[in-house]
């Protein structure tokens, strides 16, 4: 879970604080935990918790060119890539914005993206075209 907020944030302490924070409210309301979470439940908390984080933030700045997402796991996003990807991040709606970190950060298939959402394969399609269109209207994508 570490390295999954690290990844999003960018960051090693914002991503211990907002993991201590989620564990912390597991254990002031239990009840929120599924009876039968396992790993990938696991994995959409801290998702939603570090975006979350980056919503919060004062400073969200417009994006100014972002080319694409560092998708391929062989090559390292530049500093600034990586703070745009973020910028990017906080102005989605949340359920796009979980969508494209499952499929672009972790390299997920429609179908497994589908299991953790809760909805249909062709929904995620859907969630991953409204994405790319922002970029484009945003003039982000080149």
């Amino acid at each position: 879970m570490l390295r999954r907020a690290m990844r999003i944030l960018g960051d090693e302490g914002e991503a211990q604080e907002v993991l201590q924070e989620l564990f912390i409210g597991l254990l002031q309301r239990p009840a929120q935990l599924p009876p039968k979470a396992g790993t990938s439940w696991f994995y959409s908390a801290t998702t939603h918790a570090c975006l979350n984080r980056i919503r919060n933030r004062k400073n969200r700045g417009r994006i100014l060119e972002f080319k694409v997402f560092p998708a391929q796991t062989n090559v390292q996003a530049s500093a600034s890539d990586a703070v745009m990807v973020r910028q990017m991040l906080a102005q989605l709606p949340e359920e796009q914005a979980q969508a494209a970190i499952h499929y672009y950060y972790d390299e997920m298939s429609h179908e497994e993206i589908s299991e953790i959402l809760g909805c249909s394969r062709r929904h995620v399609g859907n969630l991953l075209e409204r994405v790319q269109a922002t970029l484009q209207t945003d003039g982000g994508v080149r």
